[in-house]
Order: C-alpha cells, then structure tokens, then sequence
C-alpha cells in the first residue's frame, strides 16, 4: 500500500506575509472609532476590544477581556436569555443582525446595531464570533420623536369632535375615522373603514358622478373644496363645508386623500331665514305699498264729501264709516310695517324728554271713536304734574293707541275700560285695564307672540292680525321699559301694564306732543301739479285740491309730469313714486337740475314708508315725504309749513 505523501511545510516567507496581513487587520480594527468591533469565544467571553468598543460602551481592554458578553444587555434582555439566543442563532445559520438598547459601563443606555458572525477554522470547527455594534442612538431619539409627533397628531386629530377628519386611500375608501367624523355622519370606526366615501353623498350627487369628480379636481390641482348636502348614517341630510387635500410621498406617488368636513346645517338654518325674513319684509314694504294706494283715493273722497257737507243722514253714515274703516286700514298696514322694521332692527327712536301724561291722553282721544262705536264707558286717572320719560312721543303714542284698541276689540258692547298713569317705585307706570272676555293661564306668557290671539269666533267680529301687541311689546322693549299682560281667567277681564323709567330731572319742559296741536294752518293760495298714476288718486286729489281753493294741474307719468312743471311753474308738485317710465326720484332730480324749476317744492306722495324710501327720497330731492293715505289736516299743515316764506324773504 503506497505511503500518504506528507504535507508539504509552509515555506518560511509565506508565514511570515500571514503575520504581516493579520497584523495590518488588527490594527486597522483597533484603529476604527465610530464602531464597537470586538470578538467573543464560543461561550461569548470578550477576546479582543478596539477603539470604537471602548469609546462607545466605555470599558477599557482591561477591565472587558475576559468577561461575558452579557454585561452588554439591560436586565430585560437578560432575563429572557437574549444574549444566548443571538449566539445560539449565529452558530446555527452564520449571521444574526439586531437593535435594542445596550448597557454602558455607567449604566447608561443606548440604541445599538448588532451584527454578529460566527468564525470557523478552515475544517469547520467554531473558534468564536465577531462582533460590530453600531451606537442609533440620535437615529432613534429621532425616530421616537415623529413617532411621538405622529402620535400627538393623530391622537389630537381623533380627538376633535367638531370636525370630521379622515383619510382616504387613492380609490377612496376611507382609511382612518376620527371622533368627529362619528359624531357628525352617525359611523362607528369599524362601520365605515374601508368603505367608499360616496356613501355620504345623496342619490342625485352619485347619480351625477360627483364624488368621482371631487376626487379628480383633488388629484388634479391638490385641493379642492365644496358646500353641499351630505348623508349621515340613519338616512339624515346635513349642510357640509367639505375640503379635499391630495397626499402625495417624497416620490410624488399619490397616498391618498385628507377629508375635512363641518357641519354648517345651522349656518346654512340661519342664512336661510335671514333670507326668509329679507324678502318677508321686501314683501310687507310691497303689500303696504300696494294696500296704501287705494286707501288714498278713499280717504280723499271721504273728505271731500265731509268738505261739501251731506245732509242725508244715511249718507253721512255712511260717509263715517267709511272713514273709521280706511282709518283702521291704515292703522293695519303700519303694524304690520312697523313688526317688519323692527324685527329687522330698522327703527330708530326720536327720543326726547316727553311727558307721559299727555301722551296717553291724546291716545285716549285718537282711540275714543272705537269706544264710542261699542258705548264703552272710559275712566281715566292720570298723575298731576306729567310724568316725564326720555322716549319717542309718536312710538309711545302708537303703543297706547294699540293697547286701547285691543281692549275695544275684546271688550263687548257697554263695557268698561279704565286708563291709569302714576309714579310707582321710581317708574311711570300705565295700566289699562277692561271687563271684557279675560285671557286663558296658557294665552296669558304667550300674547306679546307675533300672530298670537284669544279665542275667536268664526265671524272673527274682533278683526286684527294679531300683530298688534307684539308691536307694543317691542316699542317698549326699544323703550327700556316693559309691559306685561294679566287676566284673572276668560270673562273676567284683561289688564296690561308698561313700566318706563322717569326722566332724570332737567330744565327742559317736557312735551307731550303726538300730533301737531293747532287747528290746520291753511296755506296761501298755490299753484299745485299732482302726479299719480291711480286716475280716482289724482282725481280725488285735484277736486279736494281745488275745494281748498288751489289752482291744481295733474299728470299721470313721469314725461308728462316734466312738461306740466315747466310750462306751468307750480309752486308745489305733489309726486308720487311709482310712475311708469320715469319714476317719481328720477322726476325729483331732473325738476331739481333744471334752473327754472329747481326752487319748485317737491312732495312725494307714496305707499313706500320706510326709513330707506325717505332717505332715498331726500336725495333725489324731495322737500317732505309723505305716506299714503295721508289725512287731509295733516296735508293741509304739511302745505302750509313748506309754502311758509321764510324770515329772511
């Protein structure tokens, strides 16, 4: 059997370059400071320590070598073996990579990478292991700190209740829900996560492919927003704000989309009736206008047949009721005018320093023919010496009155209405009581309601709107005072009581003006152009015109109007507003541009009674403003005071 042949010796060089590489690596290991490398034996005891070991984990050569490897871990890791399991693992498959905190020689800890290899001679045997730590310690404070950040975020982000935030992927399924996306569309988390969006939006949206669309303008210019009708879980509509922001990554690859949605419904509720009750009053401003024109007509005839005198007694009946009736017309129409303009908070009150005495008494006065009509007995008790308040004469006035006629409406034939006005606790109080059909308890805290009233027969003999305590309850109101409602129960009678603060004491008397007091001033003979387009207006005007023994001219349009002021120089042109073609303010400026008419006096006469109209009207020029129908005295004072020559002429 021929003889193994011997292993060859290494020859002397070859050993000697061995020795010089391993040498080089070492020292290039030891020399390495931003990492720990070092190497174990197979038990895991510490055989080598470079630069980088002792700079990071603090051991010097000498006080590591030697020891176990396990010095290295915190007491968790160690109690569940971890550091045999990384050798175990490293013998077993030749690698094992790892990142947890490591223990400093000072106890401190860090992040640590972890590579460990396991070393065998060239025959296989397991001669040990080496080791590369990393320090990530500044690495994972960082990453700790967006995760903290993103956590804060997403916790603050769930936490909001008044807005629904969520995520959606690229196809729009939703991806996260927050706290208020449950409480404003009705879904718990786990309801709606991975539904599509478009479950929110009402069959005509979806049918119109809108929630597609929102989508695309998203991707397209990376927001969009929109205001629409949106669905909650049970079925519900809501009012939402709703804007859509694409998310893109640092490549530019869509992520998905956020979605902020609010609830506006009761924005959108109040907008809403804002708009109710600006075209409401637009509508009161045309009705009013619309009821006053014919009145005017009416009221003119009445008073020229008063002028002419009747001496049929049935005629002059007749004659009267027509004028308490057109009277109680217009009363109607300035209620119902006057709750539009307050509860849109257009009146503004003329204080002064009135007596109140005098301003319930001519109240008493201007309602008597109410009372008269029924033959109701009116007992009145007034303070001597005047009660002064700081108010509008002709507002307060307007509350008596309202009161007064509420108590004949509701108070039958024969009955009694007693009006009182004292000082009491500091106050000028007025109380009107009467024995007529009393309130019901319910009725009593609700009458001051718009629209509210007693009990009606079907007849509805009473009349009304039901508007005009409300209008008492709000001239009060804008006052300072109060007045309240009480009843012992139905037939029994009703009393109602308004409180306003007296005047501080000032040298000024205080009037109690209502109305003007004289007898009607006539005005001197003039030369007077009517312009209306209502022919019984004009009409009725020009005859009561030419009774009081002017020289009248009328006109039925604008155009018109323009060639009458100027061929005939009226003295006063009574204009109304609404003329077809030119209407009245247009005829103002150019009467007031031409220099041969602009001296002319200019009385709108209209059916427009607002604080607007009149302010529109002192800019096209009008001298005075008047509302039809206008009472027959008070045109014959208003001509007598703007015909009236100055001091200076």
């Amino acid at each position: 059997m021929a003889k193994s042949k011997a292993a060859e010796p290494t020859p002397p060089q070859t050993r000697k370059g061995a020795r010089i590489s391993e040498e080089k690596f070492r020292l290039l290991v030891e020399s390495v400071h931003d990492y720990a490398i070092f190497t174990l034996d197979p038990k895991g005891i510490v055989t080598s320590w470079n630069v980088g070991a002792e700079r990071m984990k603090l051991y010097r050569p000498d006080e590591i070598i030697g020891k176990h490897f396990s010095v290295f871990y915190p007491p968790d890791a160690l109690a569940r073996g971890w550091p045999d399991f990384e050798l175990e693992v490293a013998r077993t498959q030749g690698r094992f990579e790892d990142e947890g905190w490591r223990v400093r020689k000072d106890g401190t800890r860090f992040w640590a990478n972890a590579v460990i290899t396991a070393a065998h001679e060239p025959g296989g045997k397991l001669v040990g292991f080496s080791k590369i730590t990393r320090d990530l310690t500044e690495r994972r404070l960082q990453e700790d700190e967006v995760r903290q950040s993103e956590e804060r975020f997403r916790l603050m982000v769930e936490a909001v209740q008044d807005y629904a935030i969520f995520m959606l992927d690229p196809d729009g399924r939703v991806a996260s829900w927050n706290l208020g996306a449950e409480r404003i569309k009705g879904y718990r988390p786990s309801e709606i996560i991975g539904q599509h969006f478009s479950r929110f939006y009402p069959p005509d949206a979806i049918a119109r492919g809108w929630p597609d669309e929102e989508l695309r303008r998203a991707r397209a210019t990376g927001r969009f927003e929109d205001e629409g009708w949106r669905l909650r879980k049970d079925g519900s509509r809501f009012w939402a704000n709703v804007v859509i922001t694409a998310v893109h990554d640092r490549s530019g690859e869509l992520r998905g989309f956020t979605k902020v949605t609010r609830d506006l419904t009761e924005k959108r509720r109040m907008e809403t009736l804002e708009e109710e009750g600006r075209r409401i009053n637009e509508f009161l401003a045309m009705l009013g206008h619309e009821l006053r024109n014919p009145l005017a007509p009416i009221r003119n005839a009445v008073a020229l047949m008063a002028a002419k005198g009747v001496a049929d007694p049935t005629t002059s009946w007749a004659r009267d009721v027509i004028e308490r009736q057109v009277g109680h017309l217009s009363r109607l129409v300035d209620d119902l005018l006057d709750v539009g303009r307050i509860t849109s908070g257009k009146i503004t009150l003329q204080r002064e320093t009135i007596d109140l005495v005098t301003v319930v008494s001519r109240a008493v006065e201007a309602a008597r023919p109410l009372h008269d009509q029924r033959r109701h007995t009116v007992e009145i008790d007034l303070a001597k010496g005047g009660l002064p308040v700081d108010g509008d004469a002709t507002r307060l006035a307007q509350v008596f009155i309202n009161l007064l006629s509420n108590a004949a409406k509701y108070t039958p034939e024969g009955g009694h209405i007693s009006v009182q006005a004292r000082r009491e606790s500091g106050q000028a109080v007025v109380r009107i009581r009467d024995d007529g059909v009393g309130m019901t308890a319910d009725l009593v805290p609700r009458v001051f309601g718009i629209f509210v009233q007693g009990d009606r027969s079907l007849d509805r003999a009473e009349g009304g709107l039901g508007i005009g305590l409300t209008l008492v309850d709000r001239l009060v109101a804008l006052h300072g005072g109060t007045v309240t409602a009480h009843s012992a129960g139905p037939g029994l009678g009703s009393e109602f009581v308004v409180r306003l603060a007296l005047a501080k004491p000032s040298s000024v008397e205080p009037t109690g003006k209502t109305v003007a007091d004289a007898a009607p001033a006539r005005a001197r003979r003039l030369r007077v152009l009517v312009v209306d387009d209502n022919r019984d207006a004009v009409e009725s005007m020009a005859l009561l015109l030419g009774l009081w023994g002017h020289e009248v001219t009328t006109a039925s349009e604008g155009k018109a109007a323009l060639q009458a002021a100027l061929s005939q120089r009226p003295d006063v042109v009574l204009l109304d507003i609404g003329l077809p073609g030119i209407d009245g303010y247009e005829v103002a400026r150019r009467i007031r541009a031409n220099p041969e008419t602009s001296k002319t006096i200019l009385v709108a006469m209209t059916g427009y009674g607002q604080a607007e109209d009149r302010q529109r009207a002192r800019e096209a020029g009008f001298t005075l403003h008047l509302v039809k129908p206008v009472e027959p005295d008070g045109l014959q004072r208003a001509l007598a005071a703007v015909t009236r020559p100055s001091p200076d002429a």
